[in-house]
């Protein structure tokens, strides 16, 4: 096993801190914006993921702190485009669980092999957005 490069593993662990709890802020905010006839499974969609985003950004501030690092009271930029519609709302959706996505497979580089704890956490956050990849895409097929 390699050693752990901690202090990478820190940044890392509260870039994704930041960038999860900037998802609570996200999916509250679309929950929030949705109207129509579908409105109330999509808004609960949204409200699980902002949920969800929460127990994230909370499991890896776990760790960091359990690594003796300081967890972040940033939240990362929210890009606001005033695009409301349910295909805007989820297009935008599927880009942050992308984003999402690049940052736990980051995380998996740099704990691999030095760590199985770590490994295991990012590699089931990975497989958790995948799905959110997929989930979406397929919500996002009747527009197309």
């Amino acid at each position: 096993m390699k050693e752990l490069d901690t202090q990478t593993t820190i940044k890392l662990l509260n870039q994704i801190m930041e960038f999860e709890l900037a998802g609570v802020v996200r999916y509250t905010h679309y929950s929030l914006m949705v109207t129509g006839p579908n409105r109330l499974p999509i808004v609960e969609f949204f409200q699980a993921q902002a949920s969800e985003s929460l127990l994230h950004a909370q499991e890896a501030g776990e760790i960091l702190t359990g690594l003796e690092g300081h967890p972040s009271q940033r939240i990362a930029p929210i890009e606001e485009t005033n695009q409301h519609a349910v295909q805007n709302l989820l297009e935008e959706s599927l880009y942050h669980e992308q984003t999402a996505l690049s940052l736990y497979k980051q995380l998996l580089d740099v704990v691999q092999d030095a760590t199985v704890y770590l490994e295991e956490f990012a590699r089931t956050k990975i497989g958790q957005e995948e799905l959110h990849t997929l989930e979406i895409r397929k919500m996002l097929r009747d527009f197309s």
